[in-house]
């Protein structure tokens, strides 16, 4: 899963922007740094809105971060609390909608397996023993956890949700929500590489959106470019490369975490990026496509008629497959 850990990771997506006001539309900028990555925020309006911005990054952070301590879903796998509110009740509704159409290779319900190699909260531990991986494979399971009437049925008391890999997509339609009832009609907000916009940028143009691409190693380079718009629509990726733990023989591991072995996922698929409605939605979708061979993850985005771009290891080369429906590259 993809974590909004403290430190600061490179988005695979960036807008390509350059702001000014025209004489027909006022655009303001909101920038800065939240859930371990930076954000950069355009819209038009009659007024800026940094408060609201600021407030709806507080209402995730606090509801869904696993690395917030007082967070609701930190008091769900602490087992203080079972009784959560509608940030929640929407996340868990998309990761079990992406559970689904994954055949359950993508499960919210890893937090205790992401632990124990080193993804959670409490930061970097040894590589797990067969034992321990089998005791945390026993709280695994989405298709064994619900919510009714706002309570939370765990499969586990030990059962822990790890909601990374759709928050922060989540967060960004959020927050494109509140400025959509603000009255803002062009506006693209982008948090971690994760996209929403709807409209035109401030040249009057269609919203152009950077895709990089893995070269090797935890960097990457410029891949293509999408141009965006006027319609509502949102870009989400995710990349094994950049979130890996090394144990002491050397190996290295990604963070996606298959929930069937307990293992740390090992396809060809280094990248994907998706494009959708909905950008928490896209941004499951693309955590799902990389626990999986690239063909799978091509039929499951098809199947959906949702467009994908993956990056694909192919031996000592890198390949690009995307699906029939993906927009055309610049």
């Amino acid at each position: 899963m993809v974590k909004l850990c403290r430190v600061v990771s490179m988005p695979l997506i960036s807008a390509l922007i350059l702001i000014f006001a025209s004489c027909e539309r006022k655009y303001f900028s909101s920038d800065g740094v939240i859930w371990g990555t930076s954000y950069h925020i355009v819209y038009s309006g009659d007024r800026p809105l940094d408060d609201s911005i600021a407030g709806i990054m507080r209402q995730i952070d606090n509801e869904l971060s696993i690395f917030n301590p007082m967070s609701e879903v930190s008091a769900v796998n602490a087992c203080t609390s079972d009784s959560v509110g509608l940030h929640f009740r929407n996340v868990f509704a998309i990761a079990r909608e992406v559970h689904r159409l994954s055949g359950g290779s993508y499960d919210v319900s890893v937090g205790p397996l992401a632990a124990l190699w080193g993804f959670g909260p409490s930061g970097e531990q040894g590589r797990p023993d067969s034992a321990a991986i089998a005791e945390a494979l026993d709280a695994v399971g989405l298709g064994s956890c619900s919510i009714a009437g706002g309570i939370v049925h765990k499969k586990r008391a030990s059962t822990c949700f790890d909601f990374s890999s759709v928050a922060k997509g989540y967060g960004v339609k959020a927050i494109a929500d509140m400025l959509a009832r603000n009255g803002c009609t062009d506006f693209m907000v982008e948090v971690g590489g994760e996209v929403e916009l709807q409209g035109k940028n401030p040249r009057g143009d269609r919203w152009r959106i950077q895709v990089d691409a893995p070269v090797g190693g935890n960097t990457h380079q410029r891949h293509s470019v999408l141009a965006l718009g006027p319609e509502r629509t949102a870009v989400a990726s995710s990349g094994n490369y950049r979130n890996v733990r090394t144990d002491s023989a050397g190996n290295v591991y990604g963070h996606t975490i298959d929930p069937v072995s307990g293992m740390p996922v090992q396809t060809d698929v280094l990248a994907a990026t998706v494009v959708e409605t909905d950008c928490g939605f896209a941004d499951a979708l693309a955590t799902a496509c990389m626990t999986m061979p690239a063909a799978d993850a091509i039929s499951m985005l098809e199947a959906c008629e949702t467009p994908g771009m993956l990056i694909v290891s192919s031996g000592d080369t890198i390949a690009t497959v995307v699906t029939a429906n993906f927009p055309v590259l610049e």
